[in-house]
């Protein structure tokens, strides 16, 4: 861990490891030793070059084949026309694929097309077995070519000379072949392409084929079944006379919906009469006088109403200037009434009429009920005749149906039953070239890989040799500067407000107990020990260094910010990653946002917020409710929210001690009186814990 300056000036805090590798020794042992590591360096290249060169060169050529659907809408099967094209193939349908191209009849069928057979590259015993295989042979680690036939012999180099794989995320499949021909390599890439796309054609003719074949015989069953059903439909309809209309409906069926609807006319129009007779009959009854609408539609009363209207008219006019004796009133008024008696002589015949009509519709309606049961009576003795007829023509019909369907089938697999009409499922999109660059021996990067590792070895074997040398390792340190005295170690909280004093003691500081007991104690200390603000009793006591140790300690194990409220004397901006970045005074203004004024450590990772430009009156921004919302808001992002508060006899304590919950004083002196009545005044205030660190010097 490394310790910055403090900011009012002092001693650098600098801690290192307890040893360290000597690296000037290490560099001279390597060169003392550089014989161990050059020579085999040296032997292994060398080795590696004389390796590769008698091993045998072998060649490989690639072909890619697209799988894909390529059948289209003019050849595929009337049922699946209207379906979407099937281009879906998932992992598994490419691995099955896959094994196609591996399969052993594909295999021999390359073997046989290439004359692969009579090469001794595919048959070992063609040339002989060499005393390598042989004894590999006998040791069990290789395959015995005596106990092996001639065409797994063949298969085998076959097979060890060939990969087949599928190219990530796509429908590719890619096909290569080794050989130590490169013309060979290449023939036999292509050949297995080839080969591929004839097996799936003829696997497609195949199924065409055998479906056309079982469909001709099922087709004359059907035929037979169809002529049979049909007939014993018309036998049955002749014999038990079940005729049917140009509807497909049977003629007493057809008389029964006309009855009906003769009887439905009969009956509204009897409802219609009688409504209307009963609706003038009771303008008559009342007195009301009568109208001519839809109820009465008389045209001679219509044209009273209107004589009716004009006479009224007159007589209003008359009233106007004539008394009610007048003979021109009297006249207008026996015209008036013979009008209206005219009316309703003309509504009691119109009453009449439509009883009448009432009646004769009543009777037509009582014969069409006669006629439709007996229609009715006869109709159901035919039912069961009826329903044994349209079984009959079920039957005939899904047997017709069938027949129909198999016949377009057999049309389609016969017309598919060719190599044109069954394309495969795949094309080859990448036909295999011949190579001139050997895939094995890559001679340049084995020898660079046997020299590189022969020579990491024998570096690692040194460096382990000097590693395990006790002389080589040195330690390394730099007295401690700090102006802190370690605190005592810090007893559990026994009352609401305690006080905590860390005698120096000892003529050599140790400041790294000091802080990491107080961290610990922190660390312990649960909810109280989150918020702390470090206070010195007197200028220059070294108050911001403390703080800035005690976020450092606290921040190997936790998220932690170090906030400088020591507006009148602000000092944590020199250990920001950005010295310039806005502040606490800023954040406060509004003018920058908790993201600003946050920045880093340079030597943790303690995140800062310095305390900002143009601090005019440190009280108003220490007030601020906006101030205790942020430190509010900071302790539920980071573990401890270390303040660091400047000098006690310039703040107001009571505002810090708001803000958190522990006070840590800084004093020179803690049997000094300034010293108890600042741990008092702290106490007074309401800090649940105060300690107090000890320092021997002015440090700021």
């Amino acid at each position: 861990m490394r310790g910055g300056f403090p900011p009012g000036g002092g001693a650098a805090a600098t801690w290192v490891a307890d040893s360290e590798l000597d690296l000037g020794a290490l560099s001279q042992a390597l060169w003392r030793h550089k014989w161990r590591i050059l020579i085999p360096t040296i032997a292994a290249a060398v080795g590696a070059f004389v390796v590769v060169n008698t091993l045998t060169t072998r060649y490989a050529s690639d072909a890619r084949v697209l799988i894909d659907v390529r059948e289209n809408v003019f050849l595929r099967p009337e049922a699946e026309r209207t379906t979407p094209e099937r281009t879906a193939f998932d992992e598994q349908a490419i691995a099955s694929q896959i094994q196609i191209f591996l399969s052993r009849d594909l295999a021999r069928e390359v073997i046989t097309k290439l004359k692969l057979g009579d090469r001794p590259e595919f048959d070992p015993m063609l040339k002989g077995l060499s005393p390598t295989s042989r004894v590999l042979a006998f040791l069990g680690l290789a395959k015995d070519p005596l106990k092996m036939s001639a065409e797994e012999r063949v298969l085998q180099s076959y097979y060890d000379g060939l990969t087949v794989f599928s190219v990530d995320k796509s429908r590719v499949i890619e096909v290569s072949f080794q050989s130590t021909d490169s013309d060979l390599a290449a023939k036999v890439a292509n050949a297995v392409a080839d080969g591929y796309l004839a097996l799936q054609q003829q696997a497609k003719q195949d199924q065409a084929r055998s479906a056309s074949q079982w469909l001709s015989g099922e087709i004359e069953t059907l035929r037979k079944r169809v002529a049979d059903a049909e007939a014993r439909a018309a036998e049955f309809r002749s014999r038990a006379n079940l005729f049917v209309n140009t509807n497909n409906a049977s003629l007493a069926n057809q008389q029964l919906t006309d009855l009906n609807a003769q009887l439905a006319t009969a009956r509204t129009q009897k409802a219609d009469a009688e409504a209307r007779s009963r609706l003038i009959r009771n303008i008559l009854t009342s007195g009301r006088p009568i109208e001519a609408g839809d109820a009465i539609d008389s045209e001679l009363i219509r044209r009273l109403s209107e004589q009716r209207v004009t006479l009224m008219a007159q007589l209003a006019e008359q009233s106007a200037t004539l008394l009610g004796g007048h003979p021109r009133i009297r006249e207008l008024r026996a015209q008036l009434a013979d009008l209206n008696q005219e009316i309703r002589n003309e509504a009691e015949r119109r009453v009449r009429a439509l009883e009448n009509e009432s009646r004769i519709a009543g009777a037509r309606v009582e014969s069409l009920s006669t006629s439709l049961d007996q229609l009715k009576r006869l109709a159901g003795s035919s039912n069961e005749l009826d329903v044994q007829m349209r079984a009959l023509e079920r039957e005939a019909k899904a047997q017709r149906d069938l027949l129909e369907s198999y016949l377009a089938k057999y049309r389609e697999a016969a017309a598919r039953d060719s190599i044109s009409a069954a394309p495969a499922d795949a094309r080859i999109i990448s036909r295999a070239t011949v190579s001139n660059v050997p895939v094995f021996p890559k001679r340049v990067p084995m020898i660079l890989v046997a020299t590189m590792l022969t020579l990491m070895l024998g570096i690692g074997f040194v460096a382990t040799r000097e590693l395990l040398s006790p002389q080589n390792v040195r330690p390394v340190g730099r007295e401690l500067g700090s102006s802190l005295a370690a605190p005592a170690a810090l007893p559990g909280r026994t009352s609401r407000s305690s006080v905590r004093v860390a005698d120096g003691g000892s003529s050599a500081p140790v400041p790294v107990g000091a802080i990491e007991e107080l961290a610990r104690a922190l660390r312990q200390a649960g909810e109280v020990g989150r918020r702390v603000t470090v206070l010195g009793a007197a200028r220059n006591v070294g108050t911001s260094f403390a703080a800035i140790m005690l976020a450092r300690a606290l921040a190997r194990d936790a998220r932690v910010v170090l906030i400088d409220l020591a507006l009148g004397a602000p000092n944590l901006a020199v250990i920001s990653t950005d010295p310039n970045a806005p502040g606490i005074v800023e954040l406060v203004a509004g003018s920058a946002t908790v993201t600003d004024v946050i920045t880093r450590d340079q030597m943790s990772s303690v995140h800062v917020i310095a305390a900002g430009q143009g601090v005019k009156t440190p009280a108003s921004v220490l007030n601020s409710s906006r101030l205790a919302t942020t430190i509010e808001a900071l302790a539920r992002s980071y573990d401890h929210v270390i303040m660091d508060g400047g000098a006690l006899p310039e703040i107001a304590a009571e505002r810090f001690a708001e803000l958190s919950q522990t006070g840590v004083l800084v004093v020179v002196d803690p049997s000094h009186r300034g010293a108890i009545s600042a741990c008092q005044r702290l106490q007074a205030v309401g800090f649940a814990e105060v300690t107090m660190l000890v320092a021997n010097g002015s440090t700021g």
